[in-house]
């Protein structure tokens, strides 16, 4: 893990445990919300938006990642994930590769009901990511 202090991880996981109560899933009631943390301290919130057309459902990951770009940022520290379910949840495979895109060994929390948690890293839970390397490979 890149070392984030505990006081940095509390921000984190706070911080995610405060955008969850905003989530939009009349569908799932499945709530999540997510915080990453910028390489500069700053920190990001996003939470699940669900639609109709299910497609187009936002992940709390995916929206944390674009408050921070807009932001400016483009190098990511962590990102805390929390559900309700008693086992912490991993981001799903879309949010992972994303999430590959600004930090691919950033630390990963994940937050549970009653207080679980898990730490792991980004790239134990996404080892080979497709990056922009593969796609300019063999284009010079």
């Amino acid at each position: 893990m890149q070392g984030l202090e505990a006081a940095e991880r509390q921000a984190l996981l706070e911080a995610a445990r405060a955008v969850q109560k905003h989530a939009y899933a009349p569908a799932s009631n499945f709530r999540v919300g997510a915080a990453v943390m910028a390489s500069d301290g700053r920190i990001f919130v996003g939470c699940n938006v669900e639609n109709a057309s299910y497609g187009l459902t936002i992940c709390a990951e995916r929206a944390a990642v674009c408050a921070a770009v807009a932001a400016g940022a483009r190098t990511l520290r962590a990102v805390a994930v929390v559900t309700d379910l008693a086992a912490p949840a991993r981001p799903c495979g879309a949010c992972r590769q994303v999430l590959a895109e600004f930090g691919l060994g950033m630390d990963v929390l994940l937050g549970g009901r009653d207080g679980a948690e898990e730490r792991t890293t980004l790239d134990r839970l996404l080892p080979e990511p497709f990056t922009f390397a593969d796609v300019h490979r063999g284009t010079s």
